[in-house]
């Protein structure tokens, strides 16, 4: 592993491995509607933008200072009145990255805000100005700083930033959930737990080797469960992925999910109540 430079992040510029061959999903798609076929390539490419095990070469930055990091990246988005895609594709951004590069305790602020400013160029009308963001982090960096890390990022990532979201297949899945009503109480509710649960998901290290897809599936199960309703029917996990392996997945990531849920209990509670 190459030693860190003055900047906290590695000097040398590792080449970024090639982006897998393309797949022909034309005759996939020529049935679908528009918001299917989003569907179909973004789970298409789960895969392909999954960072599991980001923390493996990262000396100096555990899984608390990830989960604290991602959880003020959380607060910051909601302050900023940003997207929760924003915010999902910025802890992507910022865990695809520490796959490639090592980075320094004192730097993993710098990422994680720099990686949120990525995700909003690509997702939002407007993103939030430089010196907005370093204000957030207490003037601690520069705007070089920034703006150097910045390039370093999409370098590293070859420009490859359309990742596939837990804020997009949540989008998808509770729109075409049997008995979905846009105006009922009972499934707006159940929505916004879901998305509650999906973040705190987000958080948490343990999430990192699920693909987002069953992550919102088992998220929206749980949620249902939380609420003891039957106003809202889950869309089938068992049409999505038939495989046995891909439900003993679920079953595990369902069982993450409550213990997750159970640990932040408080939190869930006061939203169930509101």
């Amino acid at each position: 592993m190459s030693a860190l430079s003055d900047s906290g992040f590695e000097e040398d510029l590792h080449t970024s491995p090639a982006a897998a061959s393309s797949v022909r999903l034309t005759s996939d798609l020529q049935e679908c509607d528009y918001e299917e076929s989003c569907f179909i390539i973004q789970r298409h490419n789960e895969l392909q933008f999954l960072a599991q095990n980001c923390l493996a070469r990262q000396p100096q930055i555990t899984a608390e200072a990830r989960s604290k990091l991602v959880s003020w990246l959380i607060a910051v988005h909601k302050q900023l009145k940003l997207s929760f895609e924003s915010c999902c594709l910025a802890v992507n951004i910022m865990d695809r990255f520490l796959i490639t590069t090592s980075v320094a305790a004192d730097c993993f602020q710098l990422l994680g805000v720099t990686s949120l400013l990525i995700a909003t160029k690509q997702v939002e009308v407007y993103s939030p100005r430089i010196t907005q963001l370093l204000s957030l982090c207490c003037n601690s960096f520069s705007r070089e700083q920034l703006c150097n890390l910045e390039c370093l990022i999409l370098l590293r990532l070859n420009f490859r930033l359309a990742a596939p979201t837990l804020a997009f297949f949540l989008d998808y899945f509770t729109s075409r959930t049997t008995g979905y009503q846009t105006d009922g109480e009972p499934e707006k509710k159940w929505k916004w737990l879901a998305c509650k649960v999906c973040e705190l998901s987000l958080a948490d290290y343990t999430f990192n080797k699920y693909m987002p897809s069953v992550i919102v599936l088992c998220a929206m199960k749980v949620a249902k469960d939380l609420l003891k309703t039957h106003s809202v029917q889950p869309t089938d996990n068992n049409a999505e992925y038939p495989t046995f392996e891909a439900q003993l997945l679920f079953q595990q990531c369902t069982e993450d999910l409550k213990l997750l849920v159970s640990l932040n209990q408080d939190a869930v509670q006061d939203f169930i109540s509101l």
